[in-house]
């Protein structure tokens, strides 16, 4: 997987549509405030500030990558389920198996850290391949 923030240069990349795309795909999965502001990085302040006024949005390059990292997480549900109650649910659902062990995989990306949302993603983007 090449994520955005690796083909493009960040001067290159509409910062204010990144983030939109982010927050409507954590609005969509049922995020709190302070789950996205983890998931994304950004600070509170930042992040009100962004949805007050988009074109004061400048992203890092973390913060891109995560976002990148969403995008491809939407994308994977979207292939694998066609029931939008999954496609978006399933974030929030509780899950068994090995990595997940009884959490659900948004209360793992909650937590901010950079690798939980890679580990998370490399789970479920293994299941458009039927690998899970």
């Amino acid at each position: 997987m090449t994520t955005v923030a690796e083909t493009k240069p960040s001067s290159q990349i509409n910062h204010a549509a990144a983030f939109k795309l982010g927050n409507n795909i954590l609005d969509n999965w049922g995020c709190s405030a302070a789950q996205k502001h983890a998931i994304l990085g950004i600070p509170r302040s930042s992040f009100h500030r962004y949805l007050k006024d988009p074109s004061t949005v400048t992203l890092s390059n973390d913060q891109l990558e995560r976002l990148s990292y969403l995008a491809n997480i939407h994308q994977a549900l979207r292939i694998v389920f066609s029931n939008p109650d999954n496609v978006y649910g399933f974030m929030s659902m509780i899950n068994h198996n090995p990595f997940f062990n009884g959490r659900s995989p948004l209360s793992i990306i909650s937590s901010g850290n950079f690798g939980a949302l890679y580990e998370v993603f490399k789970r479920i983007d293994s299941m458009r391949n039927g690998q899970w």
